[in-house]
């Protein structure tokens, strides 16, 4: 996963550059890209309070970034609708290498303070760098959105307003999902569990990610608007995120109990049931495993429950594991990892799901791809598509080699997309269809004219014939349904075959030629199986493939996008003048990655 963060301020310039400017200038940074002003605050509707800007400074007399370490109390919900936020920002405070990351340390109030803070979120495979003036929102010299408990402390503040940033304004962070949140905080993988269905070991696999490093949230879900953070009798809210901070088994009147604890963002209100901060459970226990686990435990919206308990009011469960790199030492246990990128392109790699199998004028697959996925049931795949940012699925396999195949819903939809697989142990992978090479056959030796066959002289006869003109290069082969070579193949011709570099072919060079326009020309035939003069863009990989030539996933992208038309279908004269280059280009290079050279 990289590792250097990207500037996304407007001008290019970095937190550093920025800091220096001003404090050359002697001047507090003011954020051009998200500016002090109601935009910023909401775009649906005009701001419903009379909010002021305040910096820090206005706020209180000696203001500082962080106090006595970035933790949990130092989350407080204000008046935007961010739980989810909230819950994913209290369960990174429990990860400290991985806060540095996002909250980085060379900033703060002392003598290098300009009114300019930074902050790093993970996008797309990508760490960004976000800069932020210190100007929040403030209603009668006091923070509304979200705080620390002390006053004076400010982090948490500042990494909201640069999460509302990267979205577009505060009201974008109005509900949303716990688990996109620590992904942006982590470039981790999320999962989702419901407790009602989840699997017998919930408790094993939660466990396991919590030892590994791995942020935790969980939410009751509500029937209706009505219900959103309505409070039950037991101290519970629904359509509220919550944070996940521990598990443990204890032992209790001769048996394990298995206990996990959880923090409301509120800071305040919590479970008033059994293992809940003063319930009698605690006198039972053992005092230094007491004392172990509650640790000084108050009204600060943190609480135990028993598992079994925590299954019967919660509904979801998110859980964020975290790369390797993103995990300290000490931690008990790491993911092997692996990743690829890939895209979803039109003509070539956007074909669906097996759905759309039969629908061949939509989703022209070669035939024997057809026939494996028409007879080749998933070993494992992922639940229902769904219009989400991430999906990700848990299986146990049986050792053996497997073939992973991401898809959009519908045909022809084009994206970018990262696959990434987390496994107990290092699994060897590979990009199918990666290699770029050619298996060209060497050109006939020249032969003397008497020496020469009855169809080479009678090609000689024709090229003697007909020499200076383009007029074979034009002929209408009765197999193959085109308007004529353009052009621009018959210059391509010519740079494949002028060895002696004249700049026209003599009889040698033509009689080559001639040899591979006839095996170019079946191949064509072979794969225009309803005789329009086309071919389709998955078909042109099985035709190249023929022709000695294999082309990485890629490549062939280009391709498609080059020569296909807007029904994905190449035409014989494109797809003569793609296999020229590609000979041209195999020939000169020896199958080197210059291919990218070609015009495509």
């Amino acid at each position: 996963m990289p590792t250097k963060s990207i500037s996304t301020q407007g001008d290019g310039k970095t937190f550093e550059q920025l800091r220096q400017e001003c404090l050359q200038k002697k001047k507090l940074f003011e954020d051009p890209d998200f500016p002090a002003c109601d935009s910023s605050l909401y775009y649906s509707q005009s701001v419903p309070i009379n909010f002021e800007w305040k910096r820090p400074g206005e706020l209180c007399e000696n203001p500082e970034f962080i106090v006595g370490g970035a933790d949990r109390t130092d989350i407080c919900q204000g008046a935007l609708g961010d739980c989810w936020l909230l819950a994913a920002i209290a369960s990174l405070t429990l990860h400290k290498e991985t806060l540095a990351r996002v909250v980085p340390n060379d900033q703060g109030f002392d003598r290098s303070y300009a009114g300019i803070f930074h902050f790093q979120f993970w996008q797309h495979n990508r760490w960004l760098d976000v800069v932020v003036d210190d100007r929040l929102p403030a209603v009668r010299n006091r923070l509304v959105l979200l705080h620390s408990a002390s006053n004076n402390e400010f982090w948490s503040a500042l990494l909201e307003k640069a999460y509302a940033k990267l979205n577009g304004s505060y009201e974008s962070l109005k509900g949303g999902s716990t688990l996109e949140a620590m992904e942006d905080f982590t470039g981790g993988v999320g999962e989702t569990y419901e407790t009602k269905s989840a699997p017998t070991d919930l408790f094993n696999i939660m466990k396991k990610a919590y030892d590994r490093g791995s942020m935790m949230g969980c939410s009751i879900d509500i029937t209706s608007s009505a219900e959103s953070e309505a409070q039950t009798a037991s101290g519970l809210v629904k359509g509220h995120a919550y944070s996940i901070t521990g598990l443990e088994e204890v032992n209790y009147r001769g048996k394990k109990v298995k206990l996990i604890r959880i923090r409301n963002p509120w800071g305040q209100v919590e479970w008033n049931g059994a293992w809940s901060d003063e319930s009698r459970e605690w006198n039972v226990i053992d005092s230094s495993e007491k004392k172990r686990i509650l640790q000084n435990s108050m009204d600060d919206g943190e609480f135990w429950m028993e598992f079994e308990d925590f299954k019967a009011n919660y509904d979801k469960i998110e859980i964020c594991n975290l790369t390797p790199d993103s995990l300290t030492d000490e931690t008990k246990r790491k993911w092997e990892v692996n990743m690829f990128e890939g895209n979803w392109i039109r003509g070539s790699t956007a074909g669906g799901c097996r759905n759309f199998i039969g629908e061949r004028t939509r989703n022209p697959l070669p035939f024997n791809f057809l026939d494996f996925f028409r007879y080749n049931g998933s070993k494992a795949r992922s639940k229902t598509y769904i219009n989400v940012r991430e999906i990700s699925e848990r299986f146990t396999l049986p050792p053996g080699n497997y073939l992973l195949v991401p898809t959009t819903f519908q045909p022809h939809d084009e994206a970018d997309f990262i696959i990434r697989i987390f496994s107990e142990k290092a699994a060897g992978t590979m990009e199918m269809g990666n290699t770029v090479d050619a298996d060209l056959p060497d050109p006939p030796m020249p032969s003397l004219p008497e020496e020469e066959t009855d169809e080479e002289k009678e090609l000689r006869r024709m090229f003697e014939k007909i020499a200076g003109s383009l007029f074979l290069l034009n002929w209408q082969w009765r197999e193959i349904k085109f308007d004529g070579l353009s052009l621009n193949t018959c210059h391509s011709i010519i740079n494949l075959m002028d060895v002696d570099n004249s700049g026209q072919l003599e009889f040698q060079e033509f009689k080559v030629f001639w040899e591979k326009m006839k095996k170019w020309i079946m191949l064509f035939i072979s794969y225009d199986t309803d005789r329009s003069g086309k071919m389709s863009s998955y078909e042109l990989r099985i035709a190249l493939k023929a022709a000695g030539m294999h082309l990485n996933t890629k490549l062939l992208q280009l391709l498609g996008l080059r020569f296909a038309d807007e029904n994905y279908d190449i035409d014989f004269d494109d797809y003569l003048t793609c296999i020229i280059r590609l000979e041209n280009m195999f020939s000169e290079y020896q199958g080197t990655f210059l291919l990218l050279s070609m015009n495509v």
